[in-house]
């Protein structure tokens, strides 16, 4: 079986990005994958899998958690069974914030993967750098910049499209 790469799960983002664009919702989305790492060795016990995606869904729940990567962490919590991401990457369009970045925390995933920066709330690396804060009992990997321009084009579209209105 073929490994997917960050670009692939970042498309799988972008696709739920866009699903939740076209129901009126800022287009950005997010796909957890689970891969679990035996401790000891560090070596995969199985090959990674999609467990969760999501796409916003703030303005549909009336819900200001409605973020895409803190929709697709809960659904992951609940097929892993446990609040604790570990195994888990998550992939999102656009930087996380404090809140989702905080989930991030709280919930001890692996890593990070992001498109676009976010000037005014990214805190991954643009403002704040939640990830790898030391005063914090855990950190994480975030990898910036994946598939960035499409990412932010998709956001500059639905924003631009939103304005004419």
């Amino acid at each position: 079986m073929k490994r997917m790469n960050d670009e692939a799960y970042m498309r799988m983002a972008l696709e739920e990005a866009r699903i939740a664009g076209e129901a009126g919702e800022v287009p950005i989305g997010a796909v957890v994958v689970y891969e679990p790492i035996d401790p000891g060795t560090r070596r995969s016990l199985a090959e990674p899998r999609v467990i969760a995606r999501a796409g916003n869904r703030r303005e549909r729940a009336k819900d200001p958690a409605g973020h895409a990567e803190f929709a697709a962490m809960l659904e992951a919590a609940r097929k892993l069974d446990a609040w604790r991401l570990t195994g888990c990457t998550v992939y999102v369009t656009l930087e996380p914030c404090l809140m989702c970045a905080g989930l991030m925390h709280q919930a001890r995933v692996d890593r990070c993967v992001y498109g676009a920066p976010d000037p005014k709330a990214g805190a991954l690396g643009t403002l704040y750098q939640v990830n790898a804060d030391e005063r914090l009992n855990h950190t994480f990997e975030a990898t910036p910049g994946v598939l960035a321009d499409e990412c932010a084009d998709l956001l500059r579209e639905f924003f631009a499209a939103r304005r004419k209105k």
